[in-house]
């Protein structure tokens, strides 16, 4: 007993049970303390692919490939990124009805948690472009003037002067921006769906993206002005000149065949 008293009051016996309440009170913590926010979302991720993986095997593997290598219906998806199926599911474009010269935009069969989760599984077979978030679509504080510079020198050749879309070759067109999701023309400019180049970051930085993107909205919103007349469709010089032609060169022949008219009357009389 006395020998049990003296280590009591040895003056190290207060430090060694700090120290052993310490190391349990840590080891309790971390055995029963909830997962950090990063496993969280590493557990999260997980199951955004599993359940991804689910939806591709039913709905796109037939065309794609079981494991996302292509076949000779549809390309590989390696490597494509979550921006690429964020644009072709969210538009309604996959899954395809039927092959052709180019798939059109259609009604939306998934819900956006299952595009999302898609693009997960999609992301997981190859590094690609990234899912833009809301302030990298945001035309908040965008040049829109710079906008319509870059759309008229990138842009306007296939999609016309204000976005009304257009024909193209081999049965392929240039659809129509008008009302098009902000975030579908962003991952349009990423990935260069079907006939259209894409440009990435490294060609075309985010700001220019969202210039462009400000530019469309404000000519497809009613709230830019035509100080030229009637809009004709938005289409530039060449229904601009058709219109001058047959409309405009038309009424000057209706009125010198009017005036010759007249004239052979009065001489007549």
């Amino acid at each position: 007993m006395k020998k049990l008293s003296a280590r009591r009051r040895h003056p190290l016996a207060a430090v060694v049970v700090l120290l052993l309440a310490l190391a349990a009170t840590g080891g309790l913590y971390a055995a029963f303390a909830p997962a950090s926010k990063a496993q969280a979302d590493e557990t999260a991720q997980s199951l955004a692919i599993d359940e991804g993986k689910k939806l591709y095997s039913v709905g796109c593997a037939s065309c794609h490939g079981t494991g996302g290598q292509g076949t000779t219906d549809g390309p590989s998806l390696v490597g494509v990124g979550s921006a690429a199926v964020d644009f072709q599911v969210g538009t309604g474009r996959m899954p395809a009805q039927q092959p052709g010269a180019q798939v059109p935009k259609k009604k939306v069969i998934y819900s956006q948690a299952q595009i999302d989760q898609l693009a997960a599984y999609v992301a997981s077979l190859g590094a690609g472009p990234i899912t833009p978030n809301k302030s990298q679509v945001s035309p908040d504080g965008a040049d829109i003037a710079k906008g319509g510079d870059l759309f008229r020198s990138n842009c306007a050749q296939c999609h016309n002067f204000t976005g009304e879309g257009g024909a193209l070759s081999n049965g392929k067109y240039a659809p129509s921006l008008e009302g098009v999701d902000p975030k579908h023309i962003y991952e349009a400019m990423q990935t260069g769906p079907q006939s259209m180049p894409s440009f990435p970051d490294t060609t075309m930085p985010e700001q220019q993206k969202r210039d462009i993107i400000a530019y469309i909205q404000t000519v497809n919103s009613g709230q830019s002005e035509n100080p030229g007349g009637l809009k004709l469709g938005g289409l530039g010089p060449v229904s601009e000149g058709l219109f001058a032609w047959v409309f405009g060169l038309g009424a000057l022949i209706a009125v010198a065949i009017w005036v010759a008219a007249h004239t052979a009357k009065a001489k007549k009389s």
